[in-house]
């Protein structure tokens, strides 16, 4: 006995098996908010997802623009699920500059601990000299 491919997925299934959302339920949420459209359109949990429907699912400030080259109903391992669709070029290229942006702010933000009894000390010395300058 062969072994076919569905015609065709429900949406939901189909982003949880592509790794997009970690279970249904979420997806279907982010469906319902309108943060995932296929074909240009807003769609509902239930909709099949065919070969090549464009999708554009938004998670935060990420918008992720694919074409769906493959269905699955059973989620696999992150290979597998990154075979399932073809990310636009100009999306991956945002993607990817919005994450240096991210790293960037990052790094360049404030202290990461806390001072310690030393710095402390210096900061209270500093602070102290200035307010007797004045």
């Amino acid at each position: 006995m062969q072994k076919t491919t569905p015609a065709g997925v429900r949406l939901d299934k189909w982003l949880w098996a592509a790794r997009f959302y970690r279970t249904r339920a979420l997806a279907v949420e982010a469906i319902n908010g309108g943060h995932v459209h296929v074909n240009g359109l807003r769609v509902k949990p239930s909709r099949n997802v065919n070969l090549g429907d464009e999708m554009r699912i938004t998670k935060g400030a990420t918008v992720f623009t694919l074409v769906v080259r493959a269905v699955a109903t059973k989620r696999g391992p992150a290979t597998q699920a990154r075979s399932l669709y073809e990310e636009d070029e100009q999306s991956l290229r945002l993607r990817e500059q919005q994450a240096a942006e991210r790293k960037l702010v990052a790094a360049s933000s404030g202290p990461k601990k806390r001072p310690d009894k030393r710095a402390r000390r210096r900061i209270i010395r500093f602070i102290n000299k200035n307010q007797q300058s004045q």
